[in-house]
């Protein structure tokens, strides 16, 4: 079905911490989709990225012009109290969740502190922030200072890191509307006092489908992926506890980790520990084409994420419905928002990471089971169709947009 959506010619100047970015290809499928529908995006990266994308400059924000604010925030402090006094009481009646966020909020402060003339000589119709840190406090200091009306997106570390975003309450309380990916997101944000109506569940999706490939006739060894950055939330530990599990229960298998991070080391520690390096490997990062190399080898995609000692979890990550459009089964933990595609029995399993048994009994399932397997498969692809089309999707946030333009 093809949609079609008459986007506002307005301009929406898109802000973003780094774009374009190869661990974040969803966002890249998001511009590409609004773009064919003709949204007018003028697109602005915090930290990293530059250079063109379809086309279009994207603005890397030069860090040195940061020198600029030694005599722009005392101008700002005489002439817009309203707008520094705001920011100087929450520096001084309360703390950071950590140092990390701290400096993600002062770059967004500095950037709209640098550039608030050049927003105010050329306003965009609406800016938006895609994502609830340094994007957003950018987005909430250029509304206070020029009255640019702002969106933004707050995703789960937006949500869930320490208890949230430092200025997260106060950014929320101005948006125009807040886009998230997951129910669990926006059932989140109206606890923080978000109105209803303001939340917008608009999933991420890609750009096309892959052909579904054939489920293998015998799944022994059975071909186990998972892709995931190598830190806590993602239950790795647990993971290689699981790889033991299966191994001492008799099932054939070879698992491959595509994916880097902090925790490598322990990882590679553990698997030498386990006795598993005959059948877990570290793979590393690999380039999107490789991943999708992986996905088409693999029988199972398995996600084991935990919520970490920081609050932080996953939303529903993209790699899910991703190795559910290729055809790969899914054996997912029930934490976050796994489940909002991953229903167990219907679209793939589910079982408790503290269970090594359930993850055994589970994908020795997927394993000996052929009719499980492909009706697991075609309903999975199913739910990828009707949810996780980057063009449908991208069009419902296009029409957010069109109603703030128009407003």
């Amino acid at each position: 079905m093809v949609i079609r959506v008459l986007a506002s010619r307005q301009n929406i100047a898109y802000l973003f911490t780094t774009f374009p970015k190869a661990t974040e290809t969803f966002l890249q499928r998001e511009i590409i989709a609004m773009q064919r529908m003709g949204a007018q995006l003028e697109i602005h990266s915090l930290w990293g990225g530059g250079g063109k994308f379809g086309g279009m400059p994207v603005h890397a924000f030069n860090k040195w012009l940061l020198v600029k604010l030694f005599w722009i925030i005392p101008w700002v402090a005489l002439t817009r109290w309203d707008v520094f006094g705001v920011l100087l009481k929450g520096l001084l009646t309360r703390g950071a969740p950590s140092w990390l966020n701290f400096w993600e909020n002062m770059l967004g402060a500095g950037f709209a502190g640098v550039f608030y003339r050049s927003f105010r000589r050329r306003p965009p119709a609406l800016l938006h922030a895609a994502w609830g840190g340094a994007p957003a406090t950018a987005a909430w200091c250029l509304h206070k200072m020029n009255g640019t009306p702002y969106s933004m997106a707050a995703h789960a570390y937006d949500l869930y890191e320490h208890g949230g975003d430092w200025w997260l309450d106060e950014k929320l309380a101005e948006a125009r509307f807040i886009h998230t990916s997951t129910d669990m997101g926006r059932a989140t944000l109206i606890k923080r006092g978000v109105r209803p109506d303001h939340v917008h569940v608009i999933r991420r999706g890609l750009d096309a489908l892959p052909v579904m490939k054939r489920l293998r006739p015998s799944r022994l060894p059975l071909r186990i992926v998972c892709v995931a950055r190598l830190v806590e939330k993602k239950g790795l530990r647990e993971q290689m506890k699981i790889y033991a599990a299966l191994r001492d229960a008799g099932v054939d298998f070879e698992a491959r980790i595509v994916g880097d991070g902090p925790l490598r080391d322990e990882l590679g520690r553990a698997i030498r520990r386990l006795n598993l390096a005959g059948q877990v490997s570290l793979a590393g990062h690999l380039a999107l084409d490789e991943v999708w190399g992986q996905l088409a080898w693999a029988d199972v995609l398995v996600h084991t994420g935990i919520v970490a000692a920081s609050g932080d979890r996953d939303g529903l990550p993209n790699v899910i419905p991703e190795a559910m459009s290729i055809g790969a089964m899914v054996v997912s933990s029930p934490v976050a928002a796994t489940t909002e595609a991953v229903r167990h029995g219907v679209t793939g399993l589910v079982a408790d990471v503290a269970r090594p048994d359930a993850w055994v009994t589970a994908l020795r399932r997927l394993a000996t089971d052929a009719d499980l397997a492909e009706s697991l498969r075609i309903e999975a692809r199913r739910w990828v169709e009707e949810n996780f089309d980057a063009h449908k999707n991208a069009a419902r946030l296009s029409a957010c947009f069109e109603a703030q333009t128009r407003s």
